[in-house]
């Protein structure tokens, strides 16, 4: 196959610096395109700055033509640090957006041409014909051989093959696909390495996976979360409330002044270009300067962790969650469970129970079915079978029955869950022998899982099937505990396994013998009671609750249901990665809530800068609140003016960034939030505005 140009691996995984060229380039760009006022709209408390900005222009060209308020100098001087206000909050959203957009580009560098061999039928040795990958359509079937790229997103219908998909997950380790099972699921962009695979594709052009991500990962669509709204209409109502203070102070400006008047006394009014100055500086234009940044740079932080995000939402939601939910399977333990070793029921040789077990295994396509086949091969050297002299009709494993098997004639072979065959047995009126029972049990007691096999109503013995925790899993669920977060584990295995998986794991609780229903209704008892909850999974039986959990998590490794029902794909398909995810999600929140108490603590000290400046001629009694003893009003204005801009810029990176996250109470984080950034956002503009004074002095400025 030609690929018309080469794929560039791990795009999510590639480092941009807060001071790459390219990326201050194209923010500085983009800050100027949004001056556009449309943009500015969408900021409420920014909107007042940017009229701001243009009244106090248009009251410079007034005064430099010889009527205005005040020396032409002054306004200019408070309408040029205006202006950078504006530019230093649009600045910190290009960066944030920037960098999305740039992770974005790299995404993009995976839709290549690529040249795909569309089969006439889908049956591998069928001839095909060679097409491009845009023209290929839902339905289609392609052959994809060693050495190819898979054109774009499909299932495996036929074949096994090594395939490498570090152009997507940025893991140098190779995957295996295969058709049948919850690993047939393969990406557009990947590169088979071994033996061959016939795929259907399952979307259209234009809808892959790759596509998802690029829409994802774009800042510019970025939804806002309940939380910033409701913090927005917060900053609105702060504003409107000085608004209306600082328009009202005008009138009551004019009429002191005609009062002092008539008492012999000599005052002046507050000027429009003060009471803007005023106004900018009271209202909270750091957070709203900052806001949006937040919120991206949570999103483009997720990113770099290897987790794409639908939405800002998801991202926030993860950091209030404290119920999670983990599918045991492919996500606690290792997924590929492998036959250990056949236990026969009194009266059957180990030989008989392996032929039964292999037979009711020959349509089993999973790695577990597959093992069972292969068990029954290398012990007793059972090998190939002539399915057409068999007359055999294959039962498929559901979630509800959770047993498969094969019908031969009179012959009925079923494998499948104890419960599930204790009551299929009984149901055809034979006994379920206790030792079998005793037998599940020291299976289930060991960490295993068991599986029994029944032929013809007789229960043939047990299959043990082990499973493999995930090294290092423990350690990282206790870290979820130290959060405040509830784990538990949901499997479709048996109380005694589920308990021995869980306790190994460091689970909090688990839900075993789950059915798809029962995983939904456990989540919706969570939320009745207040709780957000998240899952991971992988699996076509997963999506149901993945869709229901409030943040979702669906492994790449997975099933195309589960990653359709997610709100978060984990390109790693790493479970405990959810831990990072909260981290993120209260990292983000942290972050707004820190700035927030800083930009309102900063208005008390802005307070005493400018008020007693901006009255002190009208009312002269005010002198006695000027604690910083500023040089002179015009100076005591634009400090703080200066100030309140260059604070944005100077937060720019920790916006980015985000607050450092500690795994600790939220009382201490309320004291800690407090004390750093409450009494940090008073005392610092104390002494940033006192230099700032200090240096204008010395420049002969004022």
């Amino acid at each position: 196959m030609q690929i018309i140009e080469p794929i560039t691996p791990i795009p999510l995984r590639t480092s941009l610096s807060l001071l790459d060229p390219v990326l201050m380039q194209a923010a500085f760009i983009d800050t100027f395109k949004k001056l556009n006022p449309r943009h500015q709209f969408r900021n409420p408390v920014m909107c007042v700055v940017y009229i701001g900005s243009i009244l106090t222009t248009m009251l410079f060209v007034q005064s430099w033509s010889g009527t205005g308020e005040a020396s032409p100098s002054f306004i200019l001087s408070v309408s040029v640090w205006l202006w950078l206000t504006v530019l230093f909050a649009n600045f910190a959203e290009a960066l944030a957006e920037g960098r999305s957009k740039a992770q974005a580009g790299f995404l993009r560098t995976l839709k290549n041409t690529v040249a795909a061999k569309k089969l006439d039928a889908p049956k591998y040795g069928n001839s095909w014909v060679t097409t491009v990958a845009e023209k290929l359509h839902k339905g289609d079937t392609v052959l994809v051989e060693a050495g190819d790229i898979i054109p774009i997103d499909g299932e495996v219908i036929e074949g096994l093959a090594s395939v490498d998909e570090s152009a997507i997950t940025g893991e140098s380790a190779p995957v295996i696909r295969e058709s049948g099972g919850d690993f047939s699921s393969v990406t557009g962009g990947t590169r088979v390495l071994s033996d061959w695979l016939v795929v259907r594709i399952t979307v259209n052009p234009g809808e892959a996976f790759i596509d998802r991500m690029i829409a994802m990962v774009e800042g510019a669509k970025r939804q806002k979360t309940p939380n910033e709204i409701a913090l927005t209409i917060l900053l609105v109502a702060l504003t409107i409330v000085f608004l209306i203070v600082t328009v009202t102070l005008l009138p009551f400006s004019l009429y002191s002044v005609e009062v002092a008047k008539a008492a012999g006394i000599t005052s002046s009014p507050v000027t429009i270009t003060v009471l803007i100055a005023l106004l900018v500086c009271l209202i909270p234009t750091t957070i709203g300067g900052l806001l949006s940044a937040i919120g991206v740079a949570g999103m483009s932080r997720m990113m770099r962790a290897n987790v794409i995000a639908t939405s800002g939402r998801a991202v926030e939601a993860a950091g209030d969650v404290d119920v999670l939910l983990l599918d045991k399977t492919g996500t606690i333990t290792l997924g590929n469970r492998q036959a250990a070793k056949f236990v026969p029921a009194p009266g059957v040789t180990e030989i008989q129970l392996a032929d039964s077990a292999q037979l009711a295994s020959l349509a089993d396509k999973t790695p577990e079915g597959r093992s069972i086949a292969v068990l029954a091969k290398q012990k007793f050297n059972i090998r190939e079978r002539d399915m057409s002299a068999l007359n055999a009709t294959f039962v498929s494993f559901t979630a509800q029955t959770r047993m498969s098997g094969i019908d031969m004639d009179a012959r009925s072979i079923r494998k499948g869950a104890s419960d599930s065959m204790k009551k299929y047995v009984e149901a055809l009126g034979y006994p379920f022998p206790a030792e079998v029972i005793k037998t599940v049990d020291d299976i289930a007691r060991n960490g295993s899982t068991p599986l029994v096999v029944v032929d013809k109503g007789r229960v043939m013995g047990t299959i043990e099937l082990k499973d493999i925790v995930k090294g290092g899993i423990k350690e990282r669920f206790a870290e979820l505990r130290r959060m405040g977060i509830k784990t538990v584990m949901i499997t479709g295995d048996n109380k005694l396994t589920a308990a021995t998986i869980a306790a190994e794991a460091g689970v909090d609780d688990f839900l075993a013998e789950a059915t798809p229903e029962e995983k939904l209704k456990l989540i919706r008892s969570y939320q009745s009671d207040g709780r957000l909850v998240a899952m991971t999974g992988d699996g076509t039986n997963d999506a149901p609750a993945l869709a229901q959990a409030d943040v979702a998590v669906a492994m790449n490794s997975g099933t195309q249901a589960a990653k359709e029902a997610g709100n978060m794909v984990d390109l790693d398909s790493n479970p405990t990665k959810l831990l990072e995810i909260v981290e993120i999600g209260k990292q983000m929140l942290m972050t707004r809530g820190s700035l927030t108490t800083f930009s309102i603590a900063n208005d008390i000290a802005k307070y005493f800068a400018i008020i007693p400046a901006a009255f002190v001629t009208t009312y002269p009694p005010l002198k006695a609140l000027d604690v910083m003893h500023l040089t002179s009003p015009s100076s005591a204005i634009m400090s703080a003016v200066i100030f309140n801009a260059l604070i944005i810029l100077m937060l720019i990176p920790l916006a980015l960034k985000g607050v450092k996250y500690r795994a600790v109470g939220a009382a201490a984080l309320l004291r800690r939030n407090l004390l750093i950034y409450g009494l940090g956002g008073i005392a610092v503009p104390f002494g940033g505005i006192k230099i700032i004074d200090v240096l204008l002095t010395l420049c002969h400025f004022f």
